[in-house]
């Protein structure tokens, strides 16, 4: 209600940013800090969600590695905070000519709605929603595999590991070699990264007392890719001592499988092989949510991403602004990933949001906006506590440096803590890395509900 009020008295410029991921919150902060705190813009932040978990760490939270409470951000307390006004709800559409968005009820568990259908209007539009896992279409996904989109696949797949754990041990009968077999579908990051750390968690949830299970002999985890090699996107040498590495944890391989159907107890892979699963993962493609597909007469792409300009503009409408994984976004001179556009990642997301914070300091200084250009620092991936492995681009010795073990894993720390310093600064930052400490010597090296 304050906010309407201080809108109607000043007409104050309404930036609207849809989608609190990485580059959406790191961009209402930095917005609500200034603008906002200064009365010279009314900034609203839109999610479905009531928190904000850094998305590279769901696969922690599926594995029981760490626990989300301690790293949850809860948009009202942090919208309120950081001057700027949190609306929960998930879009459902868009109205340019009008310049509102619609936005869906917001249910609870119950299926009560606690928020109406909201319309806001917008000066500046900012869409940042993210993106979802590609199915491509193959029959039995939907139904019977999980994914690892957000914070509630990450816990309903942790809730069910550790089911599937306690419920075998209890049993009278015999293990079936199915029931403690985590099939992932898809070798990217997320794949690999779950895979090691499921060797471990998986081992530490049975150390609690669930003596009847015999961790080598009844736990199995396997790593499924289409392709001729993990990590298809880092570099061959890389991925050759990555599968080497998961390979001598116990993690079982199999490239050049695709997989043409996920079935109730399993899955059938092209040349007809059945793997038997109860814990079916879908961890395979990258697209934007359906909605956005020509969503208010905007370009998109096969992808359903939004095609934008290098300033982050869209192509039809210069108040409207996409960034993250569902803008296609020009890489320069062609590079890049596919058909040449700014690769699905978090420090891709993470240096749009810097760049779009200038470039609508600019539109307010009526200063013409500047180009976009993406700085690729190569790519890492976290193998839990057995090692980091990844490229860094353009390193210090002037061409791909590839990196492993302890220095490659400060790496990837640095990263999320670059994250949390963009929403929190330096002190809140320092804090809850301390509290963190702290705790975890007090709790189980797994969590276990």
């Amino acid at each position: 209600m304050m906010d309407q009020l201080v809108y109607m008295t000043k007409k104050l410029h309404k930036i609207v940013i849809v989608g609190g991921g990485a580059g959406g919150l790191e961009l209402a902060t930095k917005l609500g800090k200034t603008l906002g705190r200064k009365n010279k813009a009314l900034v609203t932040l839109v999610d479905k969600n009531r928190t904000h978990i850094w998305k590279p760490k769901l696969h922690e939270i599926a594995s029981g590695s760490m626990d989300f409470g301690d790293h949850e951000v809860d948009y009202m307390a942090h919208a309120h905070w950081n001057h700027f006004t949190f609306r929960i709800g998930e879009l459902n559409g868009l109205n340019r000519d009008n310049k509102t968005i619609d936005l869906a009820p917001y249910v609870d568990s119950d299926g009560v709605a606690v928020t109406p259908v909201q319309q806001i209007t917008y000066d500046t539009l900012v869409l940042c929603i993210g993106s979802l896992s590609n199915d491509f279409g193959t029959q039995g996904v939907k139904e019977y595999a999980l994914r690892l989109e957000n914070q509630q696949d990450a816990k309903q797949f942790h809730s069910k590991m550790v089911n599937a754990c306690i419920r075998a041990h209890n049993q009278l009968e015999a293990i079936n070699k199915r029931q403690l077999h985590v099939a992932i579908i898809g070798a990217g990051a997320t794949g690999v990264e779950l895979a090691a750390e499921l060797h471990r968690t998986t081992r530490e949830v049975v150390a609690f007392g669930l003596d009847r299970i015999d961790a080598d002999k009844d736990i199995k985890v396997s790593l499924i890719e289409a392709a001729d090699r993990i990590l298809p996107a880092l570099p061959p040498q890389l991925s050759k001592a990555t599968e080497q590495l998961i390979e001598s944890l116990g993690v079982q391989v199999f490239t050049h499988a695709k997989v043409t159907e996920v079935l109730p107890t399993g899955l059938r892979l092209a040349d007809g092989r059945i793997l038997d699963s109860e814990l079916v993962v879908w961890a395979a493609g990258v697209k934007a949510p359906d909605l956005l597909k020509d969503i208010g007469g905007l370009e998109t792409n096969r992808s359903n991403q939004i095609v934008v300009h290098d300033t982050l503009q869209t192509t039809r409408d210069k108040d409207i602004f996409a960034l993250g994984d569902c803008a296609a976004c020009p890489y320069p001179d062609g590079h890049g990933g596919s058909a040449g556009l700014v690769p699905p990642r978090a420090q891709a997301a993470h240096q749009q949001a810097s760049h779009l914070y200038q470039q609508i300091l600019r539109r307010f200084a009526n200063k013409p906006l500047k180009p976009y250009h993406y700085k690729d620092f190569g790519s890492l991936v976290s193998l839990g506590k057995f090692s980091t492995v990844g490229n860094m681009m353009g390193g210090l010795i002037g061409k791909n440096l590839m990196i492993e073990g302890y220095f490659a894993k400060l790496m990837y720390l640095s990263l999320y803590k670059l994250h949390e310093l963009a929403i929190h600064g330096f002190l809140k930052t320092s804090l809850y890395t301390l509290a963190r400490m702290i705790t975890k010597q007090t709790n189980p090296t797994v969590k276990l509900h």
